[in-house]
């Protein structure tokens, strides 16, 4: 799931150096934090917050699937 999320957000940004992925998890349920550089945040966020929505929606997704509910915050 982390790999996942790294690679959409990597393609997003224009330093994918930048981009990191840390997951927090429990028993049921996970964490991931996604960070990027200060002048990409705007891009993974989107216009009203909708690729952040998108984003969040895949990986609840892909978290039902397994039974596993994730959630994905953007920190700065």
């Amino acid at each position: 799931m982390r790999e996942l999320v790294e690679f959409i957000a990597k393609a997003l940004v224009n330093e994918p150096d930048a981009v990191s992925v840390r997951e927090i998890g429990g028993d049921g349920s996970s964490i991931l934090e996604l960070r990027v550089a200060p002048s990409d945040l705007g891009k993974v966020i989107g216009r009203q917050g909708r690729t952040a929505r998108s984003l969040r929606t895949i990986v609840a997704a892909c978290g039902s699937k397994i039974r596993k509910r994730i959630v994905l915050e953007i920190v700065e």
